[in-house]
């Protein structure tokens, strides 16, 4: 088992080589971030025929954009009426209503750039692994039909026909979502927004903005950027101290294990290919990728555990599901980073006059970060934040950053061991 993105290997869009900005330009807008926020805001201020920059401090993709789950899920994690008791019935049935329709946006997307990422669109599957999960899933699927979506709660056959296992209590089924290749997706983005006329430039990180004037100005090792508008799309990955965005999320991290492509013995597991997701208190999911590998993956760091560790968790959850498979061969583990905070709702702000910033996705960067691209593009054009999830407001840092991040990690290994040595199931 190697340390190596799979999405990277197997994405059917090629990797661009971008320059790296040397010099002094000028833009109407600089997108600091090549991100699927990032390249989705690009994209759509070039097909409004706004000059726009992207710059990335390392190639695209580097970051979560590529190494997540790839899952084109609708809503946030958060069940929708928990969402408007936490935001009231405005936002919250704002938030609710533009995520709720997210995955066509994504879909759209790939569709008119013939996006080559292996999209399917057959749903979601959110599994209950006990008879409490399976209580969660009801309430879920109730708030849902509620406001008319399309899910369906599976119990026995065909639940078992739909996850490929019989070890579950049942799923809910959402058909809005679907899956991709999350590192193709993010290429495509960068080879539409060029298409259109963006600028992308990597291995180019932005060291220091100021103000110039009535413009902004964006230092880079090697040059200057002269724009009216900046975006700040760093969200998990933001660095650099001056970066306004680094105070209002609390990283997280997310580690996945592919395995060598499992051919019949595995075509009863997920076989409409939808991504799926237990009701564990550290989730686990599962997806199948086009070569038919299977996929786990889990919430916390995995580089900095040792690889018998990792196999041991998966071997664990492979038998738990699917206990009728062969020893499974593990390839390839890798880890992203991810932005949480402490309500699991995302940030958008601006920390000066404009500059627009965004933060904290937890979990739902896909469809999230391509809406929130089309929505400050919007609010650019049309001075309107109807695009966006949630208005444009004051956002308050994060308290004890460090310490949040650390007992989420410390949580998510002590509860993985838990899992190892069956002490939890």
């Amino acid at each position: 088992m190697r340390e190596e993105c799979l999405w990277l290997k197997t994405s059917k869009e090629e990797k661009s080589t971008y320059a790296t900005l040397e010099g002094k330009i000028t833009s109407d807008v600089c997108v600091i971030g090549g991100g699927i926020t990032g390249l989705s805001t690009a994209l759509h201020l070039a097909e409004g025929n706004t000059s726009t920059v992207v710059i990335d401090s390392d190639s695209i993709p580097t970051g979560g954009s590529g190494a997540n789950v790839g899952y084109v899920n609708a809503g946030l994690w958060l069940p929708p009426l928990d969402i408007v008791k936490l935001l009231g019935d405005s936002d919250g049935e704002r938030i609710n209503n533009l995520l709720g329709n997210a995955p066509s946006e994504v879909f759209k997307l790939i569709d008119r750039y013939d996006i080559q990422c292996d999209d399917t669109r057959t749903g979601s599957l959110h599994m209950a692994h006990s008879a409490s999960g399976m209580k969660d899933l009801e309430r879920r699927y109730e708030q849902f039909q509620q406001r008319g979506a399309p899910v369906e709660l599976l119990q026995g056959q065909k639940s078992t026909e739909a996850t490929g296992s019989s070890h579950i209590h049942g799923a809910l089924l959402d058909r809005r979502a679907g899956t991709i290749n999350p590192a193709a997706y993010t290429r495509g983005l960068a080879r539409a927004a060029e298409s259109e006329g963006a600028k992308l430039y990597t291995h180019t990180p932005a060291i220091r903005i100021d103000r110039k004037g009535d413009k902004w100005e964006v230092e880079t090792p090697k040059g200057r950027i002269h724009c009216d508008r900046i975006v700040l799309a760093t969200n998990a990955y933001t660095e650099e101290d001056w970066n306004a965005v680094k105070e209002h999320f609390f990283p997280g991290y997310y580690c996945q294990v592919a395995s060598a492509p499992l051919g019949e013995a595995a075509k009863h597991i997920l076989p409409g290919r939808q991504g799926a997701w237990d009701t564990r208190t550290v989730l686990s999911s599962i997806r199948r990728d086009v070569e038919g590998r299977l996929m786990l993956g889990t919430l916390g760091r995995g580089e900095t555990k040792p690889r018998a560790f990792i196999r041991a968790w998966a071997n664990r959850m492979q038998r738990i599901y699917y206990p009728e498979l062969d020893k499974v061969e593990w390839e390839y583990t890798w880890t992203g980073r991810m932005a949480f905070t402490p309500d699991h709702m995302l940030r958008l702000f601006s920390p000066a006059q404009g500059i627009l910033a965004v933060a904290g996705y937890n979990g739902r960067g896909v469809t999230t970060g391509t809406v929130v691209g089309k929505g400050f593009a919007k609010l650019i054009h049309e001075n309107s934040d109807e695009g966006l999830p949630l208005p444009i407001r004051h956002s308050k840092p994060v308290s004890a950053i460090r310490a949040r991040s650390f007992a989420y990690e410390n949580g998510f290994t002590l509860y993985h061991a838990g899992q190892c040595l069956r002490i939890m199931t």
